[in-house]
């Protein structure tokens, strides 16, 4: 029973759950506790910068101490950060400070702590035993249940709202949640977060730890496979999120649809659901191959569909099948990673990872936003679709994507 995977997913669903139902009432709070409407956007800011600074150094933890443990303290810590605001108001009262401090908090320990959660699931698998695709299913099944959880958690925070009111009591809830994650990470078959002894080297152990975070860079940028899905999704995670947070809002306000805005998140999950379940059911007998090329395609012609703005249920249909298409290319460049990257350094190449993946949407988010005000939406829309494209194209005709069934890892690193 410990080594069953129903334990790892449950305690990452409840774990996400609760950070679903926290992105909802803690904007809220900020607004109605600050009166600032850029109050909001600065906290998530400097949580989203922390986390990923946070996340180029945390993987040399999640390499050096069990990984149950990391993941398990992180959502201990994570819970015991947001219960502190609702105690905080009783006492002294809510202000822009406790908000910041609180989030720098749970950004520290969450970065390491979603690192060490993606280093178990490969143990997970592998205490499991069967076909080698059973890394599959488990990869897809997990996204399959974070997309679900995308739209249940603020779902569920927004009702909570509704039914009790806007209170910083709410936040015992989340608390709760985190700290129920942390209780069935701990029952996971100890074996899955065991990490291999750090050998001793000469130097201190800042020199130390230097040299294990260079080496994991160094992997990172000469392994074909690992660079190649790392730069693929980061483009991608960029572009996603230029969409929802800059380009959608804008066009359906220009529409005067705004409340069709909040659907393009919902048919993207929708359609991310429906993919990553199909991908884990046909694990094995459809070759990654083909889902990597129907999610190029499928990417590049939502993306066409969305830039161009033809019509709004245009843009939530392209939404929807960028999210069908992409999520199993998605599962693929992550198993691929997996299995490319050596245990005893997949916390720092995933941390790494992650730190990038979570720094890829300032990059576009902001500089489309420009374009948009200056050139024009439609414009806006052109360069999105054209960069995704561009991407899209570029992952088709690279040589190291051409076979993706398990490649040795001697065709992975170059020289």
């Amino acid at each position: 029973m410990r080594g069953s995977p129903v334990l790892y997913l449950a305690s990452y669903g409840f774990s996400l759950l609760g950070k679903g139902i926290a992105s909802v009432i803690m904007p809220l709070l900020v607004l109605d506790r600050t009166g600032d409407v850029l109050a909001a956007g600065v906290l998530a800011t400097v949580a989203t910068a922390t986390s990923a600074g946070v996340g180029i150094v945390g993987g040399l933890l999640v390499d050096r101490v069990d990984r149950r443990l990391v993941s398990s303290t992180a959502d201990l810590l994570g819970a015991a950060a947001v219960a502190a605001l609702p105690v905080a108001d009783s006492l002294w009262g809510l202000d822009m400070t406790w908000f910041v401090v609180m989030a720098v908090i749970g950004a520290v320990v969450r970065a390491p702590g979603m690192t060490a959660h993606e280093t178990l699931l490969p143990a997970v698998a592998r205490l499991r035993g069967g076909p080698k695709e059973v890394l599959d299913r488990l990869l897809a099944t997990r996204e399959t249940l974070s997309n679900l959880l995308l739209l249940a958690g603020p779902g569920l925070g927004g009702l909570f709202v509704a039914l009790f009111g806007l209170t910083p009591a709410l936040l015992y809830l989340t608390a709760a949640l985190s700290l129920f994650a942390a209780l069935l990470t701990r029952v996971i078959d100890p074996r899955a977060g065991a990490v291999a002894p750090v050998a001793d080297t000469a130097g201190g152990a800042v020199r130390r730890a230097m040299s294990d975070l260079l080496d994991s860079w160094r992997f990172l940028t000469r392994s074909r496979i690992v660079l190649g899905a790392t730069l693929i999704s980061s483009v991608f995670v960029a572009a996603i999120s230029a969409m929802q947070t800059t380009l959608m809002p804008a066009y359906f306000t220009r529409e005067n649809l705004p409340s069709l805005a909040g659907l393009t998140l919902s048919a993207f999950a929708a359609g991310s659901i429906l993919g990553s379940a199909l991908y884990a059911a046909s694990a094995g007998r459809v070759r990654r191959r083909i889902w990597f090329v129907i999610g190029m395609l499928g990417t590049l012609t939502g993306f066409a569909g969305i830039g161009s703005l033809a019509s709004p249920w245009l843009v939530l249909g392209s939404a929807a099948l960028i999210g069908f298409t992409n999520a199993p290319a998605g599962a693929v460049l992550g198993v691929l990673t997996i299995e490319a990257t050596p245990d005893e350094m997949r916390g720092r190449v995933l941390g790494a990872q992650n730190a990038l993946l979570l720094g890829a949407p300032a990059l576009t988010s902001a500089p489309l936003a420009a374009v948009a005000a200056e050139a024009g939406l439609l414009t806006a829309g052109l360069i999105l679709a054209a960069f995704t494209a561009a991407t899209a194209i570029g992952a088709l005709l690279a040589p190291v994507f051409r076979s993706l069934e398990s490649p040795e890892p001697a065709e992975l690193v170059r020289a």
